[in-house]
Formats: structure tokens, sequence, C-alpha cells
């Protein structure tokens, strides 16, 4: 297929968009013990914003303006959903799988609704609050692999704990992104990409001091590569052309296949078992948001920028 004709086919754009975002999950466990995962996230978008700026400069003598008086959002943007969410992931990542981590991501959206309800006054109906229920339900079983009332005696799976808490960042995240600067996407994209790296940059000197270091070898230079490329740059041009084509209430439907193909791409490329646990917290978060999903307006629908 050409790319001309990639660029028109909104089913395929879409469907490369979230294989790409739950590969991210991959590429993090791959990588765990060759790049140190401030390190990874630094380099991730610091490569992304190299990608970027060539897009977003055209909008940015434009956007300038509002993009200075509204700094303080976009900090928080930065800090919540592209440098915290991702060093937590990628420090989870180190001693949990793959399969953990994307089952657990499923839970964002309905997070999003709870929080929205308990501290935004949002409206929600009482099969919103079950389904929100039942996705919790499922991450819980996910996280204690079906055995609950092990919590009681032998804690939580330190990684599964940490991507939890960057779970419920990106949640807040994206209830932040409501009040985002009104500027070409492109522009907040390269706004919140760049400010991340300034947080992130003492976090990276901090790790390098303590003597982590990347093992510079072709995969991790590789894994590198992905992360910057496919999950953070291309996936974010796709989806907004998805969004052009097909709208954004039915482009957001797709989101919900990414633990999906996560799951297939962590049994195939990692080798990890796929057990009752997982299918039974999948089926119980899937379930989850289909009965908590409102009906989607197009401002509603739009991605968070910087998705994992």
């Amino acid at each position: 297929m050409s790319p001309a004709a990639l660029w028109r086919n909104a089913p395929l754009l879409l469907c490369l968009t979230v294989l790409f975002w739950a590969g991210n999950s991959i590429a993090g466990r791959a990588l765990a013990g060759e790049v140190p995962p401030v390190a990874l996230s630094f380099w991730r978008w610091a490569l992304a914003l190299v990608l970027v700026t060539p897009l977003a400069w055209p909008h940015l003598k434009r956007d300038l303006p509002e993009l200075k008086r509204r700094w303080r959002t976009l900090a928080a943007l930065s800090a919540l959903g592209v440098a915290t969410f991702g060093v937590l992931l990628y420090y989870g990542l180190q001693t949990t799988t793959a399969l953990n981590s994307v089952v657990m991501q499923a839970a964002i959206p309905p997070l999003v609704m709870l929080f929205g309800w308990l501290g935004l006054g949002d409206r929600v109906g009482r099969w919103q609050v079950a389904g929100v229920a039942l996705s919790l339900v499922g991450v819980l079983a996910v996280v204690t692999r079906g055995r609950p009332w092990d919590l009681l005696h032998l804690g939580l799976n330190p990684g599964d704990g940490l991507i939890l808490v960057g779970v419920v960042f990106y949640a807040i995240y994206s209830l932040v992104l409501r009040r985002r600067p009104q500027v070409h996407a492109l522009s907040l994209l390269f706004a919140t990409f760049a400010i991340a790296l300034v947080l992130l940059a003492p976090l990276y000197l901090i790790e390098i001091a303590a003597g982590r270091r990347i093992v510079v070898s072709p995969e991790s230079l590789a894994g590198i590569a992905y992360v910057a490329v496919f999950p953070s740059f291309l996936s974010y041009l796709f989806y907004n052309r998805g969004v052009e084509l097909s709208g954004a209430a039915r482009a957001s439907q797709y989101l919900h296949v990414q633990p999906l193909f996560g799951a297939v791409l962590a049994v195939l490329l990692l080798g990890e078992s796929f057990r009752l646990h997982h299918a039974a917290g999948l089926v119980l978060i899937l379930a989850g948001i289909l009965m908590s999903a409102p009906r989607p307006s197009p401002a509603a629908s739009h991605p968070p920028t910087g998705s994992p």
C-alpha cells in the first residue's frame, strides 16, 4: 500500500495507532536492564520533539502568546501525562509483566469518568458507576493474580503499584486536558514535549550519577527509536488523521482494542503467559468500559496529547 493510500484509510491508521501504543509497554519491558527508566523516557520525548518540530514550527509563531499565558496548565499536562506517567510505567516494567501493564492501562477511561464525577461534578448514571466498579474489579483481578485475599499478607508487586499510580496520574492528566490552551494540536504537542524534557533532565542527571547508564547495543538503540517514532510521533499523527477522516467519536472506539493488541504482543514477542486472571481482568475492564461509556461528543473524544 502506498503512503497516499494509507493516509486515506482511517481504519488502518487507527489500528496502527493503538498497535504502536500497545507496543510501548512491550518495548519498556524488553529494555528493562538495558535502558534505565528515566533515560528511556527522556530520549523518547527528546527524539519525538525533534520529529514534531518541523511540523509544529509554522503554527508556533501564532500560538506562542497563548502558550506563554497558559504555562501553568502546560506544566501540569507535561508533568502528569508525559514525564511522570512514562517514568512510572518504565520503572514498573522493571519488575512486572507487559501483560499486566497493558491490562491496567485499559482502566484509564473508567478512572477519568470516576475522577470527573468526584472532582468536577460530572453527571454519571447508575450504569456508568457500575461500569467503573466493574473495571476496577478487573484491575484488582490482574494485580492480585486472581487472589485478592493475598493482599492481606503478601502486599502488591512494586511494579504493578507504580503502574497503578501512573494510571491514576494519566487519568488526572486527561481531565486537566479539558482546560488545554486553544492552540494548534502540533503546537500543544511541541510545548508539552519540550516542558517534559526540562522536568526529566534533573532526574536523568541523578540517574546517571547513580551509575545507571544505557547499555549501548543494537537492541537498546532500536528500542529507544521505536518508542520515540511509533507510540510518540506516528501514533499521534495517525490518530489525528483518523479523527479527521472518520470523526472523533468513531475513532475513540479503537482505543479499547489497545489491551488486546498488547496482550497478543506480550505473548508473541516476550513469551509471557496469558493466564486466567489476565483474561478475567481484561473481560471485566472491557465490559466496564462498554457499560460506562457515554455517547462521546467530538470535543470530548479527542485523544490526550502524548498517549501511553
